[in-house]
């Protein structure tokens, strides 16, 4: 029996680990459809910014409650890890409990932690279940969220429930167990885990022997699938941030918010055009068999990789569109959709890949128009608010005028007034309507 429990186990770590491996592939794969950016400079601050930012949820404290909240979550993720290891051993092993003996009153403090870390978790769950389906807070029931997005908020918040009730579950009754000396661990005594120790006799004390057992494994392989559930609903989901907030801010963009970049192609033809010395024939000739450049951004394909990556990450807190003064005064702008559609085409090209072999065939949709509209992109108002207000550091802004450059640049299609102040720049020096000899006539009307 013990056999085939552990056959069972190793097929079903297996097999889990498998699906995960190939949804991670295809996330790889459509990031790398973006354009190459380089992002290797500086690696110092780089490292020194993912340890405070994911790693240290550095940026979730502007917003304290929530921050400590979440916080309490993200501890029990990363320290039942540890509880997580001792049972792909026992499992594959069938063993039970195999680092209690070795580790002695050292075990029964770390899991007495992780049992203190997951009431936190248990009560951060609650809270934020009730957050978005009572108190209904506003940034979390935008029209946006309405459908999957919210049910996938829930769903992974059910998740997280099942959890911590199969860890008190396998803990409690073993402790139980223990008490009698029928636990699958040898020996008389009890663990004493700090929780458990309590919750184990009053819920538990009543039952027999063979129910303790039965739930004792329904807890225990409870936690080994749940843990594998959610680790292959994550490429469905949101929670993607979970792993890559720590790549997303080790790529994040150090300059300046206010710093934008320069379009290479076009800065190398106005240097050209301004120095009177320049031999226009010294260029290197154009390739003949090449595509022309293309100017911003019309699809998901011509946005550049951390962009994509960007998109991967969003975790649709929120946030971003919560402080967006466009949104705030009516406009049809969100920040978070900007992304979450971001990434819908960037999966609906994944998928014409995947079913074309390898190759993307036109679709005859884009980005643009398709997912995001001329007047969400011209509501912005490039005030840096939704990327200072990101708590893994994503960048709508950077989209926004990456399409920006593709309307201006390639189908010459700004707004009027853009276009009056350009024809004002090109006539006049200057965006007013009026020369340059008369700038200083307001200083006679007094």
């Amino acid at each position: 029996m013990q056999i085939l429990s552990s056959i069972i186990f190793i097929a079903l770590t297996v097999v889990g680990f498998g699906f995960f491996a190939i949804n991670a592939k295809k996330i790889y794969r459509n990031i790398m459809l973006g354009q190459a950016v380089d992002r290797t400079d500086r690696s110092s601050e780089r490292w020194k910014n993912m340890l405070l930012v994911a790693f240290g949820q550095k940026k979730m404290f502007a917003r304290p409650i929530p921050a400590l909240l979440h916080f309490a979550i993200y501890a029990a993720f990363m320290i039942t890890q540890i509880e997580l290891i001792e049972i792909f051993i026992d499992g594959i092993f069938g063993t039970h409990r195999i680092f209690k003996e070795p580790l002695g009153g050292l075990y029964t403090f770390i899991i007495s932690l992780i049992e203190i870390v997951s009431v936190g978790a248990l009560i951060a769950t609650i809270f934020f279940l009730s957050r978005r389906n009572l108190l209904k807070l506003p940034r979390l029931n935008m029209k946006e969220m309405i459908g999957w997005p919210k049910k996938d908020a829930n769903l992974i918040l059910m998740m997280e429930l099942i959890l911590v009730i199969c860890i008190f579950t396998m803990n409690g009754t073993d402790e139980v167990l223990y008490n009698m000396g029928k636990s699958h661990f040898e020996g008389q005594g009890s663990f004493n885990f700090t929780i458990s120790q309590f919750i184990g006799p009053a819920v538990f004390g009543s039952m027999s022997e063979g129910t303790l057992h039965v739930l004792e494994r329904i807890g225990w392989w409870g936690h080994f699938m749940m843990v594998l559930s959610f680790l292959n609903y994550l490429y469905y989901s949101k929670h993607l941030h979970i792993l890559l907030a720590f790549p997303n801010t080790y790529f994040a963009n150090l300059n300046p918010l206010g710093q934008f970049d320069n379009l290479q192609a076009v800065t190398n033809e106005v240097k050209l055009m301004m120095d009177p010395n320049a031999d226009p024939f010294a260029a290197p000739a154009p390739d003949e068999n090449a595509a022309p450049a293309k100017f911003g951004a019309s699809d998901v394909m011509d946005l550049n990789r951390v962009q994509l990556l960007n998109a991967y990450s969003c975790t649709e807190c929120g946030r971003c569109t919560s402080s967006c003064p466009a949104n705030i005064t009516g406009k049809q702008l969100s920040p978070r959709n900007i992304m979450m559609k971001t990434r819908d085409r960037l999966e609906e090209v994944g998928k014409n890949i995947d079913l074309n072999k390898g190759t993307f065939v036109e679709d005859g949709k884009s980005l643009l128009n398709d997912y995001i509209t001329p007047e969400e992109l011209w509501a912005c108002t490039s005030c840096n608010a939704c990327v200072e207000e990101c708590p893994i550091e994503i960048s709508p802004l950077s989209i926004i005028m990456d399409m920006r450059r593709y309307l201006v640049m390639e189908q010459s299609a700004a707004p009027m007034e853009l276009n009056t102040m350009m024809t004002n720049i090109e006539n006049n020096g200057a965006p007013w309507q009026y020369s340059q000899l008369d700038r200083l006539n307001w200083k006679d009307e007094n």
